[in-house]
């Protein structure tokens, strides 16, 4: 039952502190998970955000339900939804409340821009923290070449990117025995 309280708070944090959207939230998700309750080593991290990734929906809700259901069953994925989806069910509702009293307010047009480098810089440290391993030959980088050059160069979709790289390991990244 611990575990499931555990899972729990360490969602609650990260869906109250995830300013910005699922993406900006995985750095706390990913702190939370690995670094403060030791429920996934960093490799399991990065393995379950690439599959949580293969999926429709928000990042942030996919990763925190793999993590709680892989962590304690169903009730630890209940437990890490809830934590993770609370925070902003109420905060919407305030949210919407105080923007429609606070509309054209300068200060609040300062408060989200001077908050938006923030999440770009959250962005980057996942996806630092999530290189590691992620390339121990030459044929993942080349994945990785291949997709930033599909995505920014080519402009294809990324679920495609994501089904083609899933192609790829399946049928040339088999790992022998």
């Amino acid at each position: 039952m611990n575990t499931i309280w555990n899972l729990f708070f360490a969602m609650l944090k990260s869906g109250l502190l995830g300013y910005g959207g699922g993406p900006a939230s995985i750095p706390i998700i990913q702190s939370q998970v690995v670094n403060e309750y030791h429920f996934m080593t960093q490799q399991q991290f990065t393995d379950a955000l690439a599959l949580a990734n293969t999926l429709p929906g928000p990042i942030a809700t996919k990763l925190a339900t793999f993590i709680g259901y892989q962590t304690a069953g169903i009730f630890g994925g209940l437990a890490a939804l809830i934590g993770m989806v609370g925070p902003t069910a109420i905060g919407i509702v305030l949210l919407v409340n105080a923007l429609s009293a606070l509309k054209g307010n300068p200060h609040l047009a300062g408060l989200i821009a001077g908050v938006r480098p923030v999440v770009v810089v959250l962005l980057l440290q996942t996806a630092w923290m999530s290189s590691k391993g992620s390339f121990p030959d030459w044929r993942m980088f080349g994945i990785a070449i291949l997709a930033a050059m599909a995505l920014f160069v080519f402009r294809v979709s990324a679920p495609l990117v994501i089904l083609a790289a899933m192609m790829v390991g399946a049928f040339f990244l088999v790992p022998t025995k």
